[in-house]
């Protein structure tokens, strides 16, 4: 069976009775044209009646680059609310005409897929090394660095990342504690998250006048966070900032494990508000980051950069709010 051949610009203006130059300004609605209404509606209703769908590869090489952006996304356990963020980023994307590619990082990834793709953009979730970021903006490619590194060039979440563990520590300070824990992720993957937020920890113990944090790793246990639980009991510490809210709710089986209860013996707080944590026992006390905004900042931050004229020029607020329960 022969393979139907695909329906080109040729075709339509064949359809529509004028040139394919003609075709080609209405479709890609080149300015300083004048083109009547009539003449549109017939290359519309050509587009329409053909099927016609534009060659990706051919406006990539009329316009030196895709519409693609590239989602960079870290080699790191991806949980509800990461989920929830790419979700509502290739969401927000979408909508503005550009097709999001999401990779887990490799080494492929950051030194050559983008050389295939020739996106517009790349948001990058994952560590990409400073030479290779270089590259990518001197081929053009708007380049938004997400994740944290250790050569100063700035990003767009760590600032955010801070104040959720100033958040934490000061609903906790406000409680009445001056002695306060930090409860650390085992997988050191998560690094370039977990910084950030205990420097928010010890920048308001240091504000306040209070002892810095003592950190514990709390691994996913709850025979091990219970050890923890006894340890930070045992220096006097009475409230602890959690990295996220898996590590918390660890931390809170712990406690009951070990005969210890929250927040009389030990006040928790944790951080993403996930869909269990007003299903903890107690109910955990959070910090909700709001993902569907972060993720319209980010869309903001690439629509920006590419000069889109239906960009928003103002930044959006912090998004993260305090969600109280009886945790702490």
């Amino acid at each position: 069976m022969a393979k139907a051949r695909r329906v080109t610009s040729i075709d339509v203006a064949r359809e529509a009775g004028v040139s394919q130059t003609t075709v080609s300004y209405v479709l890609n609605n080149v300015s300083h044209q004048k083109i009547s209404g009539e003449t549109r509606q017939r290359i519309f209703a050509a587009v329409e009646k053909l099927g016609y769908t534009p060659s990706a590869a051919a406006r990539t090489l009329r316009l030196g680059r895709s519409d693609i952006v590239l989602l960079l996304i870290a080699n790191i356990p991806l949980g509800a609310t990461a989920i929830e963020l790419i979700e509502h980023l290739t969401a927000d994307l979408e909508r503005h005409g550009l097709s999001v590619i999401t990779r887990i990082e490799s080494g492929r990834t950051a030194a050559t897929l983008w050389k295939d793709l020739t996106p517009a953009a790349v948001v990058s979730f994952a560590p990409v090394a400073k030479e290779h970021r270089a590259d990518m903006r001197a081929a053009g490619t708007y380049v938004v660095n997400v994740w944290g590194d250790s050569e100063g060039e700035p990003n767009v979440m760590t600032r955010g990342q801070i104040r959720i563990g100033r958040m934490q520590l000061d609903h906790l300070v406000s409680q009445g504690h001056v002695r306060m824990g930090y409860a650390a992720p085992a997988d050191s993957r998560m690094r370039a998250f977990f910084d950030p937020r205990l420097e928010g920890v010890r920048q308001g113990c240091a504000e306040h006048g209070l002892t810095p944090p003592s950190v514990r790793e709390v691994v996913l246990d709850a025979e091990a966070a219970a050890a923890a639980a006894r340890a930070w009991r045992a220096e006097g510490v009475t409230a602890v900032c959690a990295f996220n809210d898996d590590v918390a709710i660890a931390l809170l089986a712990g406690l009951r494990a070990a005969g210890l209860s929250a927040p009389g013996d030990l006040a928790v707080i944790g951080v993403d508000d996930i869909p269990m944590a007003r299903f903890a026992e107690p109910p955990l006390t959070t910090i909700n980051q709001h993902m569907e905004a972060v993720a319209a900042k980010l869309a903001d931050a690439v629509l920006n950069g590419l000069e889109r004229p239906d960009a928003r020029r103002s930044a959006p607020p912090e998004s993260a709010t305090l969600v109280i329960r009886r945790s702490a």
